[in-house]
């Protein structure tokens, strides 16, 4: 067995990358290997700054021998396909074996050296490497991260012969930039590639540079009485930045703790890859709104002890050089960066919070396009208004206190603070509410509606903070629905994805009881804000109920409440229009383009109509949904029984789930499918024969007992399941159908339900059909496995 070597030595490739790109050279790299036949022990790669390594363990030195067998034409087959098999396989018929009447060719295929196919492995996985950004350099007509400097290649200790338009494989590697030798080193194996990195300040392990930066980071943080604030993130980052990392503490100016710690922060990470320091002072309860400066490490759950952390005035700079200072002149400098970046701080904070800033902030939106198709910011909000002011009353929010929260939410845009750090949207505008007076519900609503920005991310608690950002989101989500700009494939520029989770998290965490065709509704009533002295909204109305033939109408509440309420009558693709009243419409010309809805000539803005883009929704949110409920342990079968029923409340769906699994693992969920089975079964066998009768079971006179039982039986359920299923005790309403199966089974075995008399049989299997009607309105029992 021997072992494989490569190093692909380039200018800096950018620490984002750098982790992803180690993980793809593994795969591509592995399944090349794989493909060939060639089985190894272990590969790893490794990454830095200046180098992707990876070596691979265990490898032969050369593949095995292998015999293929091809099948070929039958021994009764025509000459011709004898012919054209023999040509295919390159072999000559008496060198072919007849196995039950089939001709088999058996084809010997040497092993061949390792170090044969290797070079073209790598060629291959260089050429195809899949960089989130790369580029050309020089003459060259490949692409990489960044120029493309040196390959080192050995295979069992020997440079594999490679060439790549001038680059030419050996066995050289280079140390550190500046603290290393200067001279190329030449290897053997990977343990003397590691030796000579280490001996000339590169540590070529991502996690080893890691686990160092953070515990000389705490070490040095204590040391001065102090404690690092951990960001893995910026950690990852730091040590894709640094070959040698030497963490050192600087000191900030202690006159910028009076800014936000949010600032002060993001300045240090975004800008300057800095880590902020703390300084302990106890563990508390939490129990309230925190003070500025304040950062809390939480604990595993609410009521655990919390440890409070103030912002200390340091940082912690990772530094990529042993200096013979101690680094007193790295700190200094750094140091002398952070102040510039705070002082432009510490003026944004002053001037954001000038007096009546959020109604300048709100006029300076009505200049900024949000989407050319979804108008402007201040639309956008005005949407968002509306549709958080309909909202509020299902999380019990006030609606005028959420309608206000709604119109200041995005303000914060447009000033200074999340000009230059856009990472602060809506913390600041947290913090300018405070400092306006603003009532405590309308701050924390501005700070928190962006949330939940990830599966990590925590779900706003309070009503007004989850109505408005409910609102924010199902803008986002329908919005681009309704003008056809739905996420394909993994493209999802918008992040409909990400909104469409925090809407279903938000919907169940608050327990909001109200149907996606309802909220859906909501944002096409909230179009009536575009409607103006200079601009009204159209809808077409071409096949609503009752309607006389092809019409226009303005767009005023009635209209609109009116083409909601007719949705669910057909699939209505209605277009809706936002047009000028200034301009003379030849309403006819309109008429001729609303079958393939196109943008009207002239109009400001067109979507496409509320039935489309309501089921486009609720099938969006099911897929989303289904994925948070697999992913929290529910059975897949009995996900997609409830979702068949297709119903939009997300919260029932979600109850129904949850009964049907309670029932489904106690002894009578046994008894619940066999009922539904064996009634099920019948059905289908008798609907290959034709329509199944659509009349209600009665009683027939001289019917059996058996029969006269199951009827009884099926109108107290009746009875007992609608009360149940009006007060959602779904699993009430699944214990009574599986209650039923003792009568169904008498019947089944008693009588003959495909009887000669139509009319008997007739009402036998309305009789059947009842049955399986009884958990319609719970889920589709037949997906159940």
């Amino acid at each position: 067995m021997a072992q494989l070597l490569i190093e692909l030595f380039s200018e800096e490739i950018p620490a984002r990358m750098q982790l992803g790109a180690a993980r793809d050279f593994e795969r591509l790299l592995g399944a090349k290997l794989s493909a060939a036949g060639l089985s190894y022990e272990a590969l790893k790669a490794y990454v830095g700054p200046r180098r992707l390594a990876l070596v691979v363990d265990g490898l032969p030195k050369e593949t095995a021998a292998v015999t293929e067998e091809v099948k070929g034409p039958k021994e009764s087959a025509p000459p011709q396909a004898m012919e054209g098999f023999l040509r295919k396989v390159g072999l000559t018929q008496d060198k072919l074996v007849l196995e039950n009447g089939v001709w088999m060719a058996r084809i010997e295929k040497p092993g061949v050296k390792t170090a044969d196919v290797l070079g073209e492995m790598l060629r291959d996985v260089i050429l195809s490497f899949p960089w989130p950004k790369s580029m050309r350099s020089g003459t060259s007509t490949f692409r990489w991260v960044r120029p493309l400097k040196r390959i080192l290649f050995l295979f069992d200790g020997q440079v594999i012969p490679f060439e790549l338009e001038g680059l030419t494989a050996s066995n050289l590697t280079e140390g550190h930039r500046f603290l290393g030798s200067g001279q190329v080193l030449p290897v053997s194996d990977f343990a003397s590639y590691q030796k000579a990195l280490a001996d000339n300040s590169v540590i070529l392990d991502h996690a080893e540079r890691q686990k160092i930066i953070l515990e000389q980071a705490k070490a040095v943080c204590a040391e001065a009485g102090c404690e690092l604030i951990e960001d893995q993130g910026l950690l990852e980052e730091v040590a894709g930045l640094n070959e040698f990392p030497v963490p050192l503490l600087g000191d900030m100016d202690p006159q910028f703790l009076t800014l936000p710690p949010e600032v002060i922060k993001t300045s240090m990470r975004t800008h300057q890859k800095y880590f902020s320091v703390g300084k302990a002072t106890h563990d508390i309860f939490y129990q309230g709104q925190l003070t500025a400066g304040d950062d809390v490490s939480l604990g595993s759950n609410e009521k655990s002890p919390l440890h409070f952390v103030k912002l200390a005035p340091k940082f912690l700079i990772t530094s990529n050089m042993k200096a013979v200072d101690g680094g007193a002149e790295i700190k200094r400098g750094n140091a002398k960066v952070l102040s510039a970046r705070l002082s432009d701080g510490v003026f944004f904070w002053k001037e954001d919070n000038r007096q009546g800033n959020f109604d300048q902030w709100l006029k300076k939106l009505e200049g900024v396009t949000f989407h050319a198709k979804l108008g402007t910011m201040a639309q956008r909000v005005a949407r968002i208004v509306e549709l958080a002011q309909a909202i509020a009353p299902f999380v019990h929010a006030d609606p005028a206190v959420t309608a206000e929260a709604a119109r200041l939410a995005k303000a914060d845009l447009a000033s200074y603070m999340v000009g230059e750090f856009p990472e602060l949207q809506g913390v600041m505008g947290g913090y300018y509410a405070d400092a306006a007076g603003l009532k405590p519900e309308i701050a924390n609503a501005i700070r928190e509606h962006y949330k939940p920005q990830g599966p990590s991310d925590s779900v706003p608690e309070a009503a007004v903070s989850a109505a408005v950002a409910l609102a924010d989101k199902l803008d986002t989500l329908i919005g681009f629905f309704a003008i056809d700009e739905k996420p394909t494939g993994s493209k999802d520029p918008f992040a409909l994805r990400r909104s469409a989770l925090g809407i279903l998290r938000i919907l169940r965490q608050h327990n909001v009881r109200i149907s996606l065709n309802e909220l859906v509704g909501f944002w096409y009533k909230s179009l009536l804000i575009y409607a103006g002295p200079d601009r009204a909204v159209y809808v077409d109305t071409d096949n609503w109920r009752g309607s006389a033939g092809p019409r226009v109408g303005e767009g005023d509440g009635e209209i609109f409440d009116n083409y909601l309420r007719d949705f669910r009558q057909g699939l209505l693709e209605s277009p809706v229009w936002v047009i000028p009243t200034d301009r003379d419409y030849d309403l006819d010309i309109m008429y001729e383009h609303v079958p393939n809805v196109p943008d009207v000539e002239g109009a400001l803005l067109t979507f496409r109509g509320y039935g489309q883009v309501s089921m486009e929704i609720e099938d969006f949110m099911a897929d989303r949904l289904k994925v948070q409920l697999k992913d929290e342990g529910h059975r897949f079968d009995v996900i997609e029984a409830v979702f068949a029923l297709r119903d939009g409340d997300i919260v029932r769906q979600t109850q129904r789930i949850a009964a049907l699994e309670s029932v489904l693992k106690a002894p009578e969920g046994e008894d619940l499918l066999a009922a539904h089975k064996r009634a099920a079964n019948i059905l289908a066998a008798e609907s290959k024969k034709g329509d199944l009768p659509k009349t209600e079971p009665r009683a027939l006179p001289g019917a059996p007992a058996v029969e006269s039982a199951l009827l009884t039986r099926l109108n107290v359920a009746h009875r007992t399941i609608g009360m149940a299923l009006e007060q959602e005790k779904y699993i009430d309403a699944l214990r009574e159908i599986a209650a039923m199966r003792e009568n169904i089974d008498a019947f089944l075995d008693g009588v003959l339900v495909n009887a000669e008399d139509a009319s008997v049989r007739a009402n036998r299997l309305a009789m059947l059909k009842a049955v399986c009607d009884l958990s319609g309105e719970i889920a589709d029992l037949s997906k159940i496995t």
